[in-house]
Formats: structure tokens, sequence, C-alpha cells
């Protein structure tokens, strides 16, 4: 998976063919014991054919004025059995499983050695590729071609320079032996996807998002593109213009807006496709989306956008980690100084005091284990036998004023920092408590939730907070629990009633159903407690409705 296309996006082909012949062994030996047979049967005939093909590919070039080394093989078992699976064909019905190479002075040479044998031989149509004008993103040039050559025979052919030849075979060094005491622009081009992979590996979290990305840049059928001042994009198919922003430049990606492709707009999931031209739109207040990693498809794309979506929730954890720090020392009556936080960071294992209070945020470190660090005073002293546990009510209502901090709830990413409690689904109007929550920042719960008593043990991690009532309301889900006469059209009213008290049906669930009666729990979003009192009192007040309930959990 990684070191044989590695060596050769490097260049290596030599040692990409022996790499992937070993694993082929490896992982496949029967079908390679086969293919080896296969073409161990057709080697002496094999041997003569590519000696009088040889012959007359040198008569051919020679009548055009051309000096030419050409050489020819039997494709590598690896290579033949990839062909045989991408065709769905057996190795019998292979014809063209042997390749020649011709190696000329110079690429004028290339292109007049290509137009003899294309006009002396029939071409297979398709099988032209010409990597000297557009070179790999390796840095390999050559002319690929198919005819069918001498003995009426298909075969591959590769025309170079002697340094393309040496390139192809050593790689990355034997160009920048080449290049030594020469200047040239190409370089910092040809071989851009090694800077990227480099940025990839600044940009992913681990070695296992790493080697992720990496697999992503080494597997690509590529596309090319071109910016409006007509630089070539290497991309792998199915690109999109973000994929194109990044491949221009990590800061182009981050600040994408839009594209226009071939002069049109269009949509940041378009796929792009071969000679298009795309003019990617930026905007310096623009940031990535967490959705664009859905659909781009380069290595470096998906590492940028990660990048930003864990700074961006370092941030937010790491302000509601200072919340949280300053509340605590206020409630020991302490003034909040960074200056003390700073002088304990090595103690918790941190490397900055942001990553210190993003961890108090994220609910993976304790804000009174820091406070009693910075402020050795407000350790609480030892508790006595006689000493008892604080029940759960007055750890609620503990220190608890009316006006408690005010979380604003609109506007968050879902799962960041804050969210509601699945348990008791709470409203807008009810009186709610934070917990703080390993991974999810800020749970918010009603106050008579009955999972708040697995926290009685903690109340460090207890916040009082309360509602935003100036923000916005609307979206927030209450659960009812109805029984409903089992007859034509009562679900019909039940939905009926709801709408017309301006909810809306989010989740349906029949949990029994009977002779007379059907059990229903229905999500219905509302904007507050109040919004879902008047719904409950006007189903009940529907006659095809038995009772209707709060349903919690």
């Amino acid at each position: 998976d990684i070191y044989a296309p590695l060596a050769g996006r490097i260049g290596i082909h030599d040692m990409r063919d022996e790499l992937e012949d070993l694993a082929f062994a490896e992982l496949n030996p029967d079908a390679r014991d086969s293919i080896n047979t296969r073409l161990e049967f057709l080697g002496d005939e094999a041997g003569a054919n590519i000696e009088a093909i040889i012959e007359e590919l040198t008569q051919a070039c020679e009548q055009a004025g051309v000096t030419a080394q050409i050489s020819g093989r039997m494709k590598s078992p690896y290579s033949v059995w990839r062909k045989m699976e991408r065709k769905s064909v057996g190795i019998e019905q292979l014809s063209d499983i042997m390749a020649f190479r011709l190696v000329v002075p110079s690429i004028g040479d290339c292109y007049q050695a290509l137009g003899a044998i294309h006009g002396a031989y029939p071409v297979i149509p398709g099988r032209f590729k010409d990597y000297i004008s557009t070179p790999k993103p390796n840095g390999y040039r050559s002319l690929h071609t198919g005819i069918i050559g001498p003995l009426r025979l298909r075969i591959e052919m590769q025309i170079r320079t002697q340094e393309m030849h040496e390139i192809a075979e050593l790689g990355v060094a034997a160009h920048w032996i080449y290049k030594q005491g020469q200047s040239s622009g190409t370089e910092g081009r040809q071989y851009r996807w090694i800077r990227e992979l480099l940025e990839i590996l600044d940009q992913t979290s681990g070695p296992e998002e790493f080697l992720e990305h990496t697999k992503l840049e080494m597997y690509q059928d590529q596309v090319f593109c071109f910016t409006p001042k007509g630089d070539l994009i290497n991309l792998p198919r199915g690109a999109t213009s973000v994929d194109f922003a990044y491949a221009v430049h990590s800061e182009v990606g981050d600040r994408c807006v839009g594209a226009k492709i071939n002069g049109r707009i269009s949509p940041l999931t378009t796929q792009l496709r071969n000679g298009d031209q795309v003019d990617v739109a930026t905007s310096k207040t623009s940031h990535p989306s967490p959705t664009w990693e859905q659909f781009v498809v380069t290595g470096k794309a998906k590492a940028s956008i990660r990048r930003f979506v864990r700074q961006q929730r370092r941030e937010q954890f790491g302000d509601l980690g200072r919340a949280i720090l300053q509340k605590a020392f206020r409630q020991e009556g302490q003034r909040y100084s960074e200056k003390k936080v700073a002088a304990v960071i090595e103690q918790f294992h941190q490397e900055s005091v942001e990553d210190l209070l993003a961890a108090i945020g994220e609910g993976t470190l304790s804000d009174r284990e820091v406070l009693h660090a910075a402020v050795p005073e407000t350790k609480p002293a030892l508790k006595s036998d006689d000493e008892k546990v604080v029940p759960i009510q007055r750890a609620r209502n503990k220190n608890r004023k009316s006006n408690g901090q005010a979380i604003p709830i609109s506007g968050l990413i879902p799962g960041m920092a804050v969210h509601y409690a699945r348990c008791c689904h709470p409203l807008p109007g009810e009186r709610i408590v934070g917990i703080v929550t390993t991974g999810k920042g800020v749970t918010i719960h009603t106050i008579d939730c009955e999972t708040l008593e697995n926290y009685h043990s903690t109340p460090e991690r207890w916040l009082d907070v309360s509602w935003d009532l100036e923000g916005e309301q609307s979206g927030h889900v209450g659960r009812l629990s109805i029984i409903l006469a089992n007859e034509p059209g009562s679900l019909g009213s039940l939905s009926t009633v709801i709408g017309k008290n301006h909810g809306n049906i989010m989740n349906l669930k029949i949990v029994n159903r009977s002779t007379d009666f059907f059990e229903l729990l229905i999500d219905v979003e509302v904007d507050n407690v109040r919004h879902l009192t008047n719904i409950i009192a006007a189903l009940r007040a529907t006659p095809v409705i038995n009772s209707v309930d709060r349903a919690r959990g």
C-alpha cells in the first residue's frame, strides 16, 4: 500500500516493479505462478519476436534520420495480472505482453521517432500519451503509444531521451544530479507533491491519519486542470474545486468561497475534468466548512480541513475552560490570574495555558484540581469521620443564584462545547444545570433529571447556567407520550392539532398497538416549554386522544 507506490511517485520504477512482484508473490502466489508459467512457455518464441521487432523498429527510425537505442522485454507478472483484472480476460486473450523502449538524443528526436513509427504501423486508438509536454507529478517524462507492429503483434512503446530514461529508472536523485550546476524553475513544480506530503505531515494529528492521507496521494488517476494564468494543476480523478484550491495553496483552500469552471459559476462539489480552467474565489473572512471533508478526495485537502476543525474545537473548549476556571476562582473568593495558572501547566502535563484551558473545557481535566494547584490555600480540609456527603438536592441549590451564567445556545456547531441531554430534552423556560462531560464540553440537563444522580460525587463538574432568553429559541425538541384511539383519521387529527399550534413533528414511533389504542412517542420541535405546554393542552382537548404526557428519555 505504501512502499511500491512511493517508489513510483519518487520515480524509482525498477524498485517499484521489484516491490510489486515480491508483494504479488506473497499475496496472490497462485496467480503469479500461473502467469509465470505462461510467460516462460512464451519465452523462446517471444525472445525471437523481440529481436525481429527491434530490427524493424531500428530501420524505421534510421529511415527518418533518428538514432535510437531500442530494447524490448516481456511485462512483469504483476503488470500482466493487473491488465487481466482491468480487462476481465485470461492471459491467453492478452496480446500486448511485450513492451519496447526507444532512447533518442533529444526531445525533437522523440517526436520525430514517434512520427516515423506511427507512419509505418497502425496505431491502437486511445493508447497515446504525451508525458513530455505534460509530465507526471513525480517529474516522469516520456511518450507512450501502442501499435500493431512487426509480425502483426500488439506492442507498447515508450520514447524518451537519455536524461528522461535515467530519471525514470533512478528517480528524484537522478533529476537533481542532472540539475547540479544549473538553475531551473521546474523542480518546484515537478516535485510539489513532496512538499504537499510534508504539509500533510504537519497538519495531521498522528501517524494513522498521515498514513490515510498519504495513501490518498499515492493511488490516483490524474486529471489536469489549469489556473486562470495557465499554470497546470495535477489532481486525482474525482477532485473538486476545493481540492483544486488546496492544490494551489493551503490559504487559498482555507479562504475558498466559490469557483468558476471554464468561466461558469459552479458548486464547490463539482468534479473536475481534464482541461478545465478553474478560477477560485476567496474571502478573508471565510473558513473551511467541516462538510467539505465529505466530498474532497486529496489528502492535502482532508488534512487541512481536519486541522481547522481541530483548531476550532480547541478554541471553543479553551473559551469554555477559561469561563469554568474563572467561575471556580470566584466561588473561592479568589481573583483569576492567568499567571498563576501558567505556573502549574507542567504539573498537569500541558504545553501551554491554552492547552490546559481546552482540557478543562473538554472535561478531561478538573477545574478544581487546577484551582487548588494554582492557589494552594483553597484546598479543602480533610473530612472528619462524622462529616456527611452533601445530598444531591443541596448540591443543586448550593450557591445557586437567580442570575446564573447565560449560555448562548444559538450558532454553535452541533456536538461542540454545549449540547442538550437526550435523557430529559431541556427546553427554554425550564430550570437547567450544566454538567462538564468528557469529550463533549457542557451537557445541559433539566434540574429534575434523574441522570444527575450519577454526578452527585463530582460537584466540581456542575455549572450554574440559565437560558439566553434574548437569543434564538426555535429548534428545540420536546418528547410526548400519547395514547391515541385506533380509528381512521386519528393520526391525521393529531398531526393537524400539532401543526395548528405551530409545532413540527420530528419523529414518531409506535411503542404499542392494540385493538383500541396506539401508544406513540413523538418528538415535536417547539420554541420553549410554554409552547410545548400549549400543544399538550390542545392535544388533551382532542376527542381521539386518550392521554398526553411529556416523556423523558
